[in-house]
């Protein structure tokens, strides 16, 4: 065996290695085959703690080409307008994708409503405190014209909720490293008025009243198995 053989055979066995070994760890179970089916309209209530829903105004809705993007990425979706007594307004978005892989992940609202002409005046991230644990969530302005809108969205992969960027990449990371696909909840609330920390006491209010309304484990779908209490 001479030396230039000896060194293909080396070469060609590595390769063959290295492409095994990517195949096994290819994730390739869907987390979300394993689970029961669910609908986003039946789990969330159409009415609760002293909330109804308001067909007046209607949470953003995206353009064609956004629109088809989030038809791409989500198995559901869900977009409501919830008023009280006292003509408080607050709306929910929710969207639910079962393949958390590299090439369909969650569309997050600093994307969605830039590309409908807002700004983005702030960003921040914090936790939402709640009776079933704290949520780590990400507060935005954004605004339009007159249209200023403080918005509070939180994002699960798999059993855990998650800050956006670096941590859903470390969880999808877990997961792939597993065999395993996560699935994806994003939660979006939102108001239209010009205090942001009024804006975020309301919204905190209203996550809270909301996550009360449901049973455990559609709260647990929320808020990700983790917080199942």
């Amino acid at each position: 065996m001479n030396r230039h053989f000896a060194a293909s055979l080396v070469l060609g066995l590595a390769m063959a290695a290295t492409s095994a070994l990517t195949g096994a760890l290819t994730p390739s179970e869907k987390l979300a085959t394993r689970q029961a089916q669910f609908s986003l309209e039946h789990m969330i209530p159409a009415s609760f703690g002293g909330w109804r829903i308001d067909t007046s105004i209607v949470p953003l809705k995206p353009d064609p080409e956004s629109q088809a993007m989030i038809e791409k990425l989500y198995d559901q979706t869900l977009s409501r307008t919830y008023v009280n007594a006292i003509g408080e307004r607050v709306m929910l978005s929710i969207a639910y994708g079962g393949d958390q892989s590299k090439t369909l992940q969650l569309h997050l609202p600093e994307v969605c409503y830039v590309a409908q002409g807002f700004q983005m005046l702030g960003s921040s991230e914090g936790r939402l405190s709640t009776r079933f644990g704290d949520l780590p969530v990400k507060r935005l302005v954004a605004r339009m014209n007159e249209r200023n809108e403080p918005i509070t969205y939180w994002v699960t992969i798999g059993d855990k909720a998650v800050q956006s960027g670096i941590e859903q990449k470390l969880q999808r990371l877990a997961y792939g490293l597993s065999g395993k696909i996560p699935d994806g909840m994003l939660v979006r609330v939102s108001t239209i008025q010009s205090g942001a920390q009024d804006a975020y006491r309301l919204q905190d209010r209203f996550v809270n009243e909301m996550l009360a309304a449901l049973a455990p484990h559609d709260r647990a779908r929320l808020l990700g198995a983790e917080a199942r209490r």
